[in-house]
């Protein structure tokens, strides 16, 4: 596949991923540009282990990553959530401000698997067969972990109540 098939196909996702991850505009274009420039110098060690948009959006975070290190600008979980209406159980719960800090602090409590897996499919809308790719899994694991977090927080949340 042509690197310009790629940005035609696949730009929408990796530009809706960052900017869910950054919340910001001007950083998602920027990233999802210099994405797409690395997936262009990186192509030919593409070899298919998982999704072209789970491999995009690798990159992208780890451009993320390096974005913030360079501009120590830390990103909390705790912008993340108030940012984004999350449409699934404890979820849709996420109705102001004090319930996104507590999901926050929840959230932060996890293991980091059951942290990264809970906020790529939240934030990221991937599929279960996508997350366990990025984890050498199966799709069957990142379910199970992703269901596994969900429950934890639940059960946090109300252990408050």
């Amino acid at each position: 596949m042509r690197i310009e098939e790629l940005y035609d196909k696949y730009f929408k996702n990796v530009y809706l991923y960052m900017l869910r991850l950054s919340g910001s505009v001007d950083i998602a274009e920027e990233i999802t540009s210099e994405t797409f420039f690395a997936a262009m110098k990186k192509i030919d060690s593409f070899r298919g282990e998982c999704s072209v948009t789970t491999w995009l959006c690798g990159i992208a975070k780890n451009l993320y990553s390096k974005y913030n290190r360079k501009h120590r600008r830390e990103l909390s979980l705790d912008d993340e959530i108030a940012q984004y209406e999350i449409s699934e159980g404890i979820e849709d719960s996420v109705i102001d401000h004090d319930q996104a800090l507590r999901i926050k602090q929840h959230l932060h409590e996890l293991p980091d698997t059951y942290k990264e897996v809970f906020m790529w499919r939240v934030f990221a809308e991937l599929s279960f067969e996508e997350i366990g790719a990025m984890f050498g899994k199966s799709a069957n694991w990142a379910c199970v972990t992703y269901h596994r977090a969900r429950k934890k927080i639940a059960e946090r949340m109300e252990e408050e109540t």
